[in-house]
């Protein structure tokens, strides 16, 4: 027996699946806009730093807040609020690890996330220029690495500590050859000065230390002697070995080495252009005029060319030399008194006629 006709329930049945049909289709439309939505917060790029290297610096123990603070400052974020919803998204605020990171030109938010959660920092580039006091070490390496105020300072004035290196408080110094090295921003004070150790012993290789060995210097002696010779000579490193080569003669002959450049570190004066008598009363080890054979230590950092003109000086027999009076930055040499005091007097008479008195 067939159903009755019911014309009321068919069209209700025509609504459901209109319903439905209408429901399924708002739902893909949502689907597809929150699938375009998180592939644009996830995989689109973000970081755009206008062609400057930017940094954000995150020390130990900082808060996620701070953090995400941190990064807003730099001003490179474009579009702020995706960053912290996928830094979120990614469980970053349970992840924060110290270090120097770099936000690179380009970057999604997933990768820059990636790299913050991984800890993947960007190393820094340590280089030593122009320094001539123990002091100067200490505040260069300080600002290299987020230690605190007056740690390396305490490192490289401690006996103790400086012996168990190697050294001690007058020669550490020696122990930072100049060069460029790659080291992270959060590494400790320790972990540095035994990064700078190993660089040490790599640099003295069985060649240098052969080479030492042959001059009766240790290497200590080398660098300090290097260091003498870079301040006599800053502008020609062709000329090192040539000075270097004078200084060893000396040293040779017992002869006091009467190096201007430890008078003047003697006297703790770097504005001193012209040594006078005055200057050579100073009573200090490193007072070459006054105390025979190497000062305790370096009178500065001496780069790798002065330490290699040491280690292959010139043989020559001159005992003197003085600047030359063209101001060429070279130097007039003489093989005995008399003749360094003509190249003397004439590289005086140019200082007087230049108006350089002290």
């Amino acid at each position: 027996m067939s159903k009755p006709y019911r014309p009321e329930a068919k069209a209700k049945s025509v609504r459901r699946r209109n319903r439905f049909a209408a429901v399924t289709a708002i739902l893909g439309v949502l689907f597809v806009s929150f699938s375009y939505y998180f592939y644009q917060v996830f995989f689109t790029p973000n970081v755009e730093t206008k062609g400057q290297p930017t940094y954000v610096l995150i020390r130990k123990g900082q808060s996620y807040k701070a953090v995400m603070d941190s990064i807003d400052a730099t001003n490179v974020i474009v579009d702020r609020l995706s960053f912290r919803f996928v830094a979120k998204l990614m469980k970053y605020n349970q992840l924060v690890k110290p270090g120097r990171y770099e936000l690179k030109n380009g970057y999604t938010n997933r990768q820059l996330i990636t790299d913050l959660r991984a800890g993947r920092q960007s190393p820094l580039k340590l280089t030593f220029q122009n320094i001539r006091l123990r002091d100067e070490l200490a505040r260069k390496l300080s600002t290299a690495i987020d230690t605190r105020p007056g740690q390396f300072d305490s490192l490289l004035s401690s006996p103790a500590y400086t012996k168990s290196l190697g050294f001690d408080t007058t020669n550490i110094m020696t122990m930072f050859i100049p060069n460029t090295y790659e080291l992270y921003w959060n590494s400790s004070a320790d972990n540095l000065m035994q990064r700078m150790k190993k660089e040490y012993e790599k640099f003295w290789t069985p060649a240098r230390d052969a080479q030492a060995k042959a001059l009766n210097l240790s290497r200590a002696q080398v660098s300090t002697l290097a260091s003498i010779v870079e301040a006599e000579q800053q502008q020609h490193a062709d000329e090192r070995p040539r000075v270097a080569g004078v200084y060893l003669n000396r040293l040779r002959r017992g002869m006091k080495l009467q190096a201007d450049p430890t008078v003047v570190f003697a006297n703790q004066d770097f504005t001193i252009k012209r040594v006078l008598n005055v200057h050579l009363t100073k009573d200090s080890p490193y007072n070459t005029y006054k105390y025979a054979g190497l000062p305790p230590g370096p009178i500065n950092l001496p780069s790798i060319a002065s330490i290699d003109a040491v280690l292959k000086p010139e043989k020559h027999d001159y005992l003197y030399f003085c600047a030359k009076e063209d101001f060429s930055g070279y130097h007039a040499f003489a093989r005995n008194e008399r003749e360094h005091l003509v190249n003397a007097r004439r590289y005086q008479a140019a200082l007087s006629r230049a108006g350089i008195m002290k």
